[in-house]
């Protein structure tokens, strides 16, 4: 087999799970020749310090020899895509590489080196709207694991990048090599869910003005309370059409999409909290039965309430397994 020749491009300050990783699977695989390259060769400080070795500058790389250009990310992606020789490296060698691929916020180099309007793409869902923001010709979601536009790859965070790589194994190698790297790696070939089940709730804008507030107030203290636009209404001093409104002109939502993004949080925070059944806290947290929240968990994070709990629970708090006879306690 011909190896496919993988460039990963780093900086000073990528993170490391970004290269590592992705640089596992392609090992792991077989027949691939993996490269690293930096904006000089020599080492190169990740953010949490490690040192890793770029065999080679963009100065002396013919950036013609790319198969699959993979850019990583990290805190320094913002200082790297300043530095023009890089992001002119990156577009040159994107221009004739047979892919192109970003593990987490590296996605602000394609966009920097210009390969990413009109395409869809996804990032770390923390630095999602600041990318859409510096980028509105580029379609940004942030649900996805990773997301596949043409020949363009880009991934969320971190260890999505493995995600990542695991996908263009499958397209290179087919699903069997794929499934063989994901087993002896311990991975899942296919990770159920999307980023959502992972991300805090910043999801919401902050109220403007006092009825509002006051209709936010309500809905947070009582998450599993009836909430109907009346009743918030009431609480706002409002009619309900103004506050219909007013409230999605400062939240970016309607009232009851609101509400069910606050009792979708009370329920994540419920499950991964305590024993109590799927039953109770689907009816304590406003939605009525146990089957009206594995479809909204299913609609908005794509994983059943029980294997959230069973992927998130703390183990705080919890009973302690009983000591086995003969061992001191």
């Amino acid at each position: 087999m011909t190896d496919r020749r993988v460039v990963f491009v780093v900086f000073d300050g990528f993170q490391p799970l970004d290269l590592t990783g992705p640089h596992e699977v392609f090992h792991s695989a077989g027949g691939y020749a993996c490269e690293v390259v930096a904006p000089r060769a020599g080492p190169v400080r990740s953010v949490s310090g490690l040192l890793v070795h770029a065999g080679h500058g963009v100065a002396e790389l013919d950036p013609a020899r790319t198969d699959t250009l993979v850019v990583v990310g990290g805190r320094g992606v913002d200082r790297a895509r300043e530095d023009e020789a890089l992001v002119a490296w990156i577009a040159a060698a994107a221009a004739g590489a047979r892919r192109v691929a970003s593990v987490c916020s590296g996605v602000f180099l394609l966009a920097a080196a210009g390969l990413l309007e009109g395409r869809r793409v996804t990032t770390h869902w923390a630095r999602g709207r600041q990318l859409a923001r510096e980028h509105p010709g580029v379609l940004v979601d942030c649900d996805p694991i990773f997301v596949r536009d043409g020949r363009v790859w880009t991934s969320a965070g971190v260890t999505a990048g493995m995600d990542l790589a695991l996908a263009l194994v499958e397209d290179d190698l087919g699903r069997d090599v794929a499934h063989e790297v994901a087993r002896r790696l311990v991975l899942f070939l296919r990770r159920p869910g999307g980023q959502s089940q992972f991300s805090v709730a910043l999801w919401s804008r902050q109220p403007a003005t006092d009825p509002v507030r006051a209709a936010v107030a309500a809905i947070h203290a009582d998450p599993g309370a009836r909430h109907d636009i009346a009743g918030l209404a009431a609480h706002a001093g409002l009619s309900p059409r103004h506050l219909q409104r007013l409230f999605t002109a400062e939240l970016g939502a309607p009232p009851g999409a609101y509400v069910e993004r606050v009792r979708v949080e009370a329920a994540r925070r419920a499950l991964t909290a305590g024993d109590e059944p799927v039953e109770a806290i689907a009816r304590r947290c406003g939605f009525s039965t146990a089957e009206t929240l594995r479809r909204t968990f299913h609609r908005r994070l794509g994983v059943a309430p029980s294997e959230y709990r069973a992927r998130f629970r703390s183990t705080a708090g919890l009973p302690a397994e009983p000591a086995e006879e003969g061992r001191s306690t």
